[in-house]
This record gives structure tokens, sequence and C-alpha cells, in this order.
């Protein structure tokens, strides 16, 4: 997605858009969104201009400009259901209701339920995953910032959806992630450290994560994190990549880690369990059932397989092709 920053600005924007036959809808309550899961349209519900007059007494808490798809349509989807099959530059605005529509809601073609991002982000189109990414960020935001951080005063909307106003103190808030590191540890013989909180006998097992802390860098972060939740030194910190995670405002920032420490301890409050695992005992401790690792929807998962070559099976997994 092309965010649009340009045009959010302009506080004629959202009421032009809805003049707009090319604008699409994106309906957002409750941390979920109306999605398809089957066939050849499966992706986001997306709605044009024509369905806001039958949301006319529908509860709109706000309306966001998500920005214009920056992408070439792909084969095999229609055009008001998936966000792939969207023209470039096509407008898409979020609409967060106070609560999803009933099923089979007029809006809502057969095949559609109520669906949060973890339960359908490794099954939607990237644009679609995208701009539910995008919309649970920016609702969730709005969620905990009606009110004026220094005085308390109701704030107000303004910038498309993209910043509240204090009009007492005339302070503009805008939209804030929490950085969080998450690092793959690996020892002097090549082995993954995996660890998790809860019940010590719990099944599972992760990378460790932790978030920055004011005044220090994400180097800086690793070393300390790991130091503090179990007991381990690490040097030659390498950056691998990123990924939003709006649960509820995190941006995780994915790193590896070499240590010449062979023990973990885990300091017992944030992390309960830690283990070193070789390839393959990783392999059959997931197949077995010993031991549980993050979905393939996460940068926990990557920063696994990165470590790995490849990816990792799970039960019920096909047999890889020989």
């Amino acid at each position: 997605m092309d965010r649009a920053s340009g045009e959010r600005a302009d506080p004629s924007t959202l009421a032009r858009l809805r003049q707009d036959s090319a604008t699409r809808y994106l309906l957002f309550a409750q941390r979920s969104a109306p999605v398809i899961l089957e066939g050849q349209a499966r992706g986001l519900v997306l709605l044009d201009a024509s369905a806001l007059p039958v949301l006319a007494g529908t509860t709109v808490l706000h309306e966001i400009l998500l920005g214009r798809v920056d992408a070439e349509p792909g084969p095999g989807h229609e055009t008001l259901v998936s966000g792939a099959g969207l023209p470039l530059g096509t407008p898409v605005v979020a609409l967060v209701l106070a609560e999803p529509l009933e099923a089979g809601h007029q809006l809502l073609p057969e095949g559609t339920s109520w669906r949060g991002y973890r339960e359908t982000g490794a099954w939607l189109p990237a644009v679609d995953a995208e701009l539910f990414i995008e919309t649970q960020a920016i609702a969730g935001w709005h969620e905990s910032h009606g009110f004026c951080p220094r005085c308390g005063t109701p704030t107000s909307v303004e910038q498309s959806g993209w910043v509240r106003r204090c009009p007492k103190e005339q302070l503009e808030i805008f939209p804030r992630m929490d950085p969080a590191i998450i690092v793959s540890v690996v020892g002097p013989d090549g082995r993954i450290l995996l660890g998790g909180g809860g019940p010590a006998d719990s099944k599972g097992h992760s990378v460790l994560a932790g978030f920055v802390d004011p005044g220090e860098s994400l180097e800086q972060a690793v070393m300390r994190e790991l130091m503090e939740e179990v007991s381990v030194r690490v040097e030659a910190v390498q950056y691998l990549g990123s990924q939003a995670w709006p649960f509820p405002a995190s941006l995780m920032l994915g790193f590896t880690a070499r240590t010449s420490d062979g023990e973990a301890r885990p300091d017992g409050v944030e992390v309960t369990h830690a283990r070193w695992f070789a390839q393959d005992e990783l392999q059959n401790a997931v197949l077995s059932g010993e031991i549980v690792i993050p979905g393939r929807l996460s940068i926990a998962r990557d920063l696994i397989e990165h470590w790995y070559g490849g990816p990792v099976r799970e039960p019920g997994d096909p047999l890889p092709e020989s």
C-alpha cells in the first residue's frame, strides 16, 4: 500500500473519496474484519461507496484513509472482494464500527465471516494482510487515545483519521508503535535457544523477545534482555527484519545473535523454561508434539526457520518431496 500521507492533511479528503466510485471500504469491528476464506475470491470483503447509505443506521466510530493500492492486480480475485484484485491506485478507507454486522447482512457476500488477523493473516493475499494490520494498528490507537495525556480533555480526530488533537492544549497526538526486539540465539555448537513463560513444563517454545527501553539502542536491548531473562551473554548481533504486530501496538525487530555460553538460566518470571535444540532435535520434538513453536504468521517462526535453513514441519504437514 501507498499510505497516501500527502492526502491526509486535506480536511475534504474523506468526503471527496465518498464521491469517488473507485474508493473501497474495509469494515472493522472489535479487532475483526469480514473475510472470505474459500474459493478464488479468498480475501477481505471490500465495499464500494454504494454501501454507505446502507450503513446509515450503524455506529461508525472512525473513518480512516488507509492509502492507495500500490500493487498490480492478481488473477482470480473479484473486484469487490479482495484488495489484491483492485486496480493500481485504488483508495481504501477503513470504517471502524462499534460492532460487527450481523450474519447474512445484505452488504456481505455469501461465505463471509468476521475473523481476527491471527486467524486469517497467513491465508490472505499480501495487500489484504497489509490492510488488515494497518487497520488494526490505527483502530487500536484510537481506542486508547480518546483523551489528552496532558489535561484529560477529549481529543478530536483530524487528518483522515491519523491525528488526534486536544482542543485545549492544541496538542497534536500521532500514532505510536512500541519497538520490541526478538532474537534467535545460537550457541557455540550451533544449537538454538528457545524458551517461554507460563508453567515450567509448558510445551510452548519460541525465540526470546522484549521491549526496548528509552535511551537504549536495539543492540543494547538485545544484550540486556537476554542477560536478564536467561543469563546469556551475546555478541555478533545481526539485524534480519521486522514485523508490525499491533497486539496492541508492537513493532517486532528481528535479530540473530551468537553466544559463547552453553548454559541458560531462566529468570523464573518472564521466562520459566529454556532449552537448546540442534536441528534434528527440534524437528523431532515438533513432530512428536513434545513442543509447540510459533505459527508461520509470526516473525518468531521466520527467525527459527532462518536458523533451521528451511521450513520446520509440523504434525499434519505433507511429507517433503524427494
